[in-house]
């Protein structure tokens, strides 16, 4: 009996820290995967050793610049390769013939090239949550239509979709999205007002990129993830709670109606719900180091501080509000991350920010539906402004 064809990979965010990983895992099984195409955004240093290595058919880059710089550190590597720039060279990456997109780009950026893998009917490893969150209704409608599986990256939604595989949708009471606190779980509301880039950027678990380990330490990234699994699991908001667990072994839980909880367990490697997903439904033999429950020591959970960290409950303020709410809510905290890493605002003025411009937009608009792409962009353009405005607000006193 011959051996299956390699599953074909394309990654949109192909030198981020997903992305990195997952061509990590491809490249121990080259008998599974075969590396179809690649976007990056600047780091054309680091996609020019991709290219040697994984010989992609088509790679994107930010810009034109990018581009030529790419061709000559290839040199004749970049014979017959095709190097997209921008907007659309990202959408010809998620439409390149595949089997499986990986869609590891971070921020808004991601949602029109995940769609247009989607609409080419490729099925999509989801590590971009802000697709979600902007989008939800729209991305679910989509993937529907086209039978496309939308198979989650993120450890906490990975673990739920572990623990529901072979069981019923009508039998979920709650889903339990596990938070590590970040590295302010200790701290006093004052002292985390006052943290710094590099304390920010510090988390005690997880390696990620700097605007996930922020949005970390806020916990915004734990309410991006409630309104992600809001719309991956097809649940109403109330059914899906937080619960802090500083040792990020159990990654997350779902308790069923009868009172069963199940639950996933695992050391903290992102190396793990990447090859789930790549290799699904099948198992890779990863060769990572194992789970010593006796060395791990206790597992503790507590609940989330909401005083000290406001941002959980934005998130579902935003989904009680408009269809458009969390795309609004996601593209203020973008400005206000990056102008925090800029060091232009306190960390203090994270929820500050993104609070006045989601309460701002439910005064205008509560109840508004969202009906295609372009309400999304609409949403996200007018957020962003307003939170610019704020920024610059703060900035000035």
């Amino acid at each position: 009996m011959s051996a299956p064809a390699p599953r074909r990979l394309s990654i949109l965010g192909s030198t981020g820290s997903v992305g990195e990983q997952t061509l990590e895992v491809a490249a121990r099984f080259p008998d599974r995967f075969v590396v179809k195409a690649l976007s990056a955004g600047r780091n054309v240093e680091r996609l020019a050793e991709q290219v040697a290595c994984f010989r992609p058919e088509r790679v994107s880059v930010a810009e034109k610049a990018g581009a030529c710089e790419l061709r000559e550190r290839l040199g004749a590597k970049a014979e017959g390769l095709e190097i997209g720039v921008g907007t659309e060279g990202l959408d010809a990456v998620a439409t390149h013939p595949t089997d499986l997109v990986m869609a590891a780009l971070v921020g808004a950026v991601g949602l029109r090239p995940t769609l247009g893998a989607i609409r080419a009917g490729h099925d999509v490893a989801l590590a971009n949550k802000e697709v979600l969150v902007m989008a939800g209704a729209l991305v679910r409608r989509e993937a529907a239509a086209r039978d496309v599986t939308l198979l989650p990256v993120d450890s906490e939604h990975n673990a739920i979709f572990q623990a529901l595989a072979g069981q019923r949708h009508a039998d979920v009471a709650r889903l339990l999205l596990t938070a590590s606190g970040g590295p302010f779980r200790t701290w006093s509301a004052e002292r985390i007002a006052a943290a710094t880039v590099a304390e920010a950027l510090d988390h005690p678990n997880w390696e990620m990129g700097p605007k996930i380990s922020v949005d970390s330490a806020s916990l915004m990234n734990k309410g991006l993830e409630v309104i992600e699994a809001r719309w991956l699991f097809d649940v109403p908001p109330e059914c899906v709670e937080v619960v802090v667990h500083p040792q990020s072994i159990v990654h997350s839980l779902v308790e069923f109606v009868d009172g069963s909880v199940l639950a996933q367990l695992g050391l903290p490697d992102m190396r793990v719900p990447i090859a789930v997903c790549l290799a699904h439904p099948e198992r890779l033999p990863l060769d990572l180091p194992h789970l010593d429950l006796v060395q791990s020591g206790p597992l503790e959970f507590e609940a989330p501080d909401r005083r000290r960290f406001p941002c959980l409950d934005l998130a579902y303020q935003a989904l009680s509000g408009s269809e458009t709410a969390p795309a609004v809510l996601n593209a203020a905290n973008e400005v206000a991350v990056a102008a925090f890493l800029d060091e232009r605002i306190p960390f203090g003025t994270l929820p500050e920010v993104n609070r006045a411009v989601l309460e701002a937009h439910l005064a205008e608009r509560s109840g508004e539906k969202l009906e295609d792409l372009d309400d999304v962009l609409a949403a996200d353009a007018w957020a962003r402004a307003c939170a610019r405005e704020h920024v610059e607000k703060r900035e000035s006193r």
